[in-house]
């Protein structure tokens, strides 16, 4: 509707205009009054045609040299116009049309200097140039988007607009351009400060990680090349006068599940929800390197679960859903929680990373934490919104045997990040 009443008040002004100039030369008459409507008539002519002439038929791309980073990175995209009527034009404005997902910026571990100002990260992205075409049938413009928050985001539309050198007739068209930019969650370096595994025989968690154990013996076989000297039996090697090596009890992977809290609540904090993000895949990284089999569940407005299988490359399962995952649903996390948990079998080792914690997930906790072997939190939160009411109840948890890590701006904005586990 604006574009056909703009058409229509194009048509009228420059018609109005023509027919202001030859009344004028009809009634003064005189060679002055003539030559003014003489030389306007080319002008006329030019506004008839670029009146008449369509942007519709523009064949307009886009070329995203790097569509798949990391949060934080930067991409260069070209925005290609090309035409086949080489109809003179004096300028046109190629304006990049962002989607909401863009108004923000990822600046990687600086960004937790803002975690009591969240809004210091949402910013206006706004691409526009001003290119001068005259009668060229190709033109292009390369611009850069500089950190890029995770997500996928999804440049729909370019926005073109042209117009005369008098400003008397402006054009405008929203060509449908569709490409995706995928920013895969910062890769952070997190350490953790105690380990724990499980023999096959037995219940009791170890606080050593290896992913063989040399101090129990199963058994005895002959020796084969890449065998360690220190694992020769002596005795059985004199009595069977072969040389004879030490088999031992293999650690069984330590059943560890990661518990995501993704639910939407009023006034949260997108950059805490953030560090959730970057310390679970650091955490599920860190697990994989230690040849721990780690499994997630994410409970948001939909509940999904990754078996221990999963590993956290960029294509895996995992390492997909984080990227896409925004904080969703109305039911409270410490609701949804009670309700998933106890559906999922107990293994020696649940990490919870949450961003609120109150006495209703206190209470959930303390009861699975009967099932299982060992029970941490992770809480990432700023100092100052530390309320009283959650440090009396990390207070409590403390006596129960549970784990809780506080994950702060100044523990956030540092690298390694170091997460306590026991």
């Amino acid at each position: 509707m604006r574009d056909s009443l703009r058409k229509i008040w194009n048509v009228v002004f420059v018609l109005t205009l023509f027919a202001i100039l030859f009344s004028y030369a009809m009634f003064q008459g005189g060679f002055v009054s003539w030559f003014l409507f003489f030389s306007f008539s080319p002008i006329f002519l030019y506004q008839i045609g670029f009146l008449m002439y369509s942007l519709k038929k523009w064949n307009v791309s886009r070329d995203i040299s790097h569509p798949i980073i990391e949060a934080g990175g930067s991409v260069s995209a070209t925005i290609k116009l090309e035409r086949s009527f080489p109809f003179p034009l004096y300028y046109c404005i190629i304006e990049e049309v962002f989607p909401g997902s863009l108004m923000k910026v990822d600046s990687g571990k600086e960004k937790y200097q803002y975690i009591n100002q969240p809004n210091k990260i949402n910013v206006e992205r706004s691409i526009k140039k001003m290119i001068f075409p005259l009668f060229r049938r190709s033109m292009n413009f390369t611009y850069s988007i500089q950190q890029v928050p995770r997500g996928e985001h999804r440049l729909q539309a370019v926005r073109i607009r042209a117009g005369d050198i008098f400003g008397f007739v402006i054009k405008e068209h929203l060509f449908e351009v569709s490409d995706e930019i995928i920013a895969y969650p910062n890769k952070r370096i997190l350490k953790i400060a105690e380990k724990f595994n499980s023999f096959e025989q037995g219940s009791v968690a170890s606080n050593s990680l290896s992913p063989n154990n040399t101090n129990v013996t199963a058994g005895i076989r002959e020796y084969a090349p890449g065998d360690r000297f220190s694992w020769i039996d002596w005795k059985q090697t004199a009595r069977k006068n072969e040389v004879m090596i030490k088999e031992f009890e293999k650690e069984k992977s330590t059943d560890v599940l990661l518990v995501h809290d993704s639910c939407h609540v009023e006034g949260m904090n997108p950059l805490a929800f953030e560090a959730t993000i970057e310390v679970c895949v650091a955490l599920m990284e860190e697990f994989r390197k230690q040849d721990l089999q780690a499994g997630l569940l994410s409970i948001g407005e939909k509940t999904a679960y990754f078996k221990p299988h999963h590993r956290i490359g960029n294509s895996s399962p995992v390492n997909q859903h984080l990227t896409r995952l925004q904080p969703g649903g109305t039911m409270p996390f410490s609701v949804k929680v009670k309700e998933e948990i106890m559906r999922m079998d107990k293994g020696d080792l649940v990490v919870f990373i949450i961003t609120q914690l109150d006495e209703y997930l206190k209470q959930t906790i303390q009861q699975f934490r009967l099932r299982t072997k060992h029970v941490v939190i992770v809480l990432v939160k700023s100092s100052d919104s530390l309320s009283v009411e959650e440090r009396h109840l990390i207070q409590q948890l403390h006596y129960v045997n549970v784990g809780i890590q506080l994950l702060n701006e100044t523990k956030l904005s540092k690298d390694p990040i170091e997460v306590k586990i026991g």
